[in-house]
Parts: C-alpha cells; structure tokens; sequence
C-alpha cells in the first residue's frame, strides 16, 4: 500500500512556493494544497458578499455556507473556479488582512488537515509546517530578496496583462509581508525542523530538484520515478 506523506511549503509570498509545490506534485503524483489561493477565495467573496473584516457575525454565516475545493489545477469556490479573479494586488492585501482573522483560520485548517489525513498532498502556505501539518514528513522553508519577489510578482501579473508598477507590487508586498509576521495568530515564520531555501539566485528546476532529492532521501517518492 502507498503510503501517505505530507509536503509542507512555507515562506512569504514571491519566494516561489506555489510554483514548487506545482511541480512536486506533478512529479510525485500527489495533490497539491494552494493554501494562499484557498485565503484569496475567501477574500474573493467577501469582497463580492460586502462582507467588512470586522463584521464578524456576516462573516461566520458566509463561511458557514463556503465550500473551496480543488479540481483539476482550479480553485473552485461553492462550485465556481475563481482563479482568474483572486490574484489581484486588491485580493492579495484583503486575503492578508482576513487570514489573520480567528474564523477564517479556524474554517480553512479545518479543511485543509482533513486532506492531509486521506491522501498524501503537498501543501504552501504562511503556517503550514507551524501549524496546520506539524507533523509533515517533509518540510520546507523558501524566501528570497524582497526586491527578487516583487520582481516576480510584477512580471507573473504583467504576463497575465493586469496593469501594475513594480513600486506598488513593492510596497504592497513589504505591506503583506509586515502583517504576515506580525500577527498574533500563527504568523509567518520558519518552523525549527523545516529546512530553509534562499531562492534569489536559483531556478524553479534547481528548487524543486533540491526538494525531490531530500524527499526521495527521506525513502518517499519510489513509486513513480522523479
């Protein structure tokens, strides 16, 4: 029987995660876990539902009545993939502000530890080896120069043909990445035993064959060649 095992990828955001995690899972034959892209979903229809970040009693019937799901690479929010409209610079900010809210967390982790208990899956987020899979068998800690990540966000939003300025992707990001660290509930952090990648000078193909390795020298991954 395959046995089940947990990736788990944290760090801030630009450092490459999601595209990682993409890749592994696609190597590995697993699933993969877009935390960020659950968060921005929520943030997505508050914005749509008029819900307030501090209207906690419409927030709590919202999410009573949410279902997030992920089918064939889509972000599919109450049987709507969505993931065209939450990677604006608005739902990024939004979708900061509202995962530090206990509700929102609470829901989300609620649903993503349940996957982890039935599949195996490789999961990205801001907490996930701190929090929401602390006992992952592999755990990874990515970052880069907030230079290099604003730079990237810029290009992935120009290449979609969204109007940006790397300034205001710097300043929105230096912004998230201030509240992502400061918040009182599970803030962003590198959890003891995950090991840390500086991604500024690598390549996605350099990342992920770093993580394979590591994974394959952990005894997992045999069953489908990597």
């Amino acid at each position: 029987m395959r046995r089940i095992f947990r990736i788990a990828i944290d760090g801030p955001g630009g450092a490459g995660k999601s595209t990682a995690a993409k890749k592994i899972a696609e190597a590995l034959n697993i699933e993969y876990v877009d935390t960020g892209a659950m968060y921005r979903a929520v943030a997505y229809k508050m914005k749509e539902c008029g819900v307030g970040l501090k209207d906690e009693t419409a927030l709590t019937g919202m999410l009573t009545d949410t279902d997030i799901d992920f089918l064939n690479g889509d972000i599919v929010l109450d049987g709507r993939a969505v993931n065209d409209f939450i990677r604006t610079a608005e739902i990024s900010k939004l979708a900061s502000d509202c995962s530090a809210l206990a509700p929102v967390r609470e829901k989300l982790v609620v649903l993503q530890r349940e996957m982890g208990r039935k599949k195996s899956i490789v999961m990205d987020g801001r907490d996930i080896g701190t929090n929401v899979i602390k006992d992952a068998e592999f755990k990874f800690f990515m970052t880069a120069t907030i230079e290099e990540r604003a730079k990237r966000r810029y290009d992935e939003l120009i290449l979609k043909g969204q109007d940006a300025s790397y300034e205001s992707v710097l300043s929105d990001m230096s912004s998230r990445d201030r509240n992502d660290m400061t918040r009182a509930l599970n803030p962003l952090k590198k959890a003891d035993d995950a090991v840390e990648l500086d991604t500024t000078e690598m390549t996605i193909e350099e990342v992920c064959e770093f993580m394979l390795r590591k994974i394959r020298e952990g005894g997992y991954g045999d069953n489908k060649a990597v």
